[in-house]
């Protein structure tokens, strides 16, 4: 008798058991709901720039931000500014010479640059190490590879000059897309990014000559890359804002306090790369990104005005831009 009852109970405690799982999974499925979907397009394939970005998703600093975040590569015709400033993208990565275009002679794309990943520009010329070539005085009757754009002949013409070389005395070739292999061979210069092309060259056994551009002219160190946003984004998502900055912030930190394990997260989703040399990219971005991790991101508006300077001089934009239209501390700060 008292094992039939118990037998008729097992169904009642069943539906109940169902009842608390379904309840649970419906308090986890609003849960889930409660984050906000925002998207963040990168300005290039996922390298060391970005690992902060990454590592707040993996380790889960924007879901505690409340954020679902969807990382996106560019498109061949899809820009970061292009989709941040028409809002299709909440946030992006881009640089300071593109946030300043965008602003020039009437085009105002509603954008903004909300945090430097970089606190100085670690770009630079290169040149092989069996050249001779170690300086803009040594560029005369050489041939350089690059992306041949204003902005580029622009620093060209501008570091040349300032040695007293002739610009024209250079000729200037698209890029193959070789990189370091075709260095020597069919150009003589090109522009690279230490953390990156130079530790790739070292590690294809390439010995190289490397120029910063910050050492040959100060204007050019610039922010590149940085985070922007557009406008609707600070007038209408403040806290949204707020909220992707102060996780992004807490990636770059955890990035600055350990290089190489987090050098493993980004190559999770930068397969193409051998972890090796990841973790070399990653230990000098790491060091570079900032003097002070607790102010990753902030600016100067001195660099702005410097470059934004450079550019009117040089013909590349028409009007000088006020730095505060170009860019805000407000989202780095806590």
């Amino acid at each position: 008798m008292k094992l039939t009852k118990l037998w008729l109970l097992v169904p009642v405690l069943l539906s109940l058991t169902a009842c608390g799982t379904s309840k649970s999974q419906s308090s986890d499925s609003k849960s889930a709901k409660k984050l906000t979907d925002v998207s963040i397009v990168l300005d290039y394939v996922p390298n060391t720039n970005h690992t902060g970005l990454y590592v707040a998703k993996d380790k889960g600093y924007f879901k505690a931000a409340g954020l679902n975040v969807k990382i996106i590569e560019p498109g061949d015709n899809a820009t970061s500014i292009g989709m941040v400033g028409a809002n299709k993208a909440q946030f992006g990565v881009s640089y300071q010479e593109d946030v300043t275009y965008a602003h020039a002679d009437g085009k105002n794309i509603p954008v903004k640059a909300i945090g430097t990943v970089i606190k100085h520009n670690t770009s630079g010329f290169v040149s092989l190490k069996s050249s001779g070539i170690t300086s803009p005085k040594d560029f005369a009757g050489k041939t350089y590879a690059g992306w041949q754009t204003p902005s580029e002949e622009a620093v060209l013409k501008a570091v040349m000059s300032k040695d007293h070389v002739n610009p024209k005395s250079l000729k200037i070739v698209g890029a193959t897309g070789d990189g370091p292999k075709s260095l020597g061979k069919k150009n003589d210069l090109q522009w690279w990014f230490q953390g990156w092309d130079v530790i790739r060259a070292k590690d294809d056994g390439i010995k190289v000559n490397y120029m910063p551009l910050r050492q040959l002219d100060k204007r050019l160190d610039y922010y590149t890359p940085v985070i922007i946003t557009n406008n609707t984004q600070l007038k209408q998502n403040s806290k949204l804002v707020q909220a992707f900055m102060s996780a992004t912030k807490k990636g770059y930190q955890d990035v600055i306090a350990h290089p190489k394990a987090d050098a493993k997260i980004l190559h999770k989703y930068a397969k193409d790369y051998d972890l090796s040399f990841l973790e070399e990219s990653q230990a000098f971005l790491s060091a570079n990104y900032t003097d002070d991790a607790a102010n990753w991101g902030k600016m100067d508006a001195k660099v702005w005005n410097n470059y934004t300077g450079f550019m009117k001089e040089y013909g590349l934009i028409k009007k000088a831009i006020p730095a505060d239209t170009l860019y805000t501390n407000q989202y780095v700060g806590k």
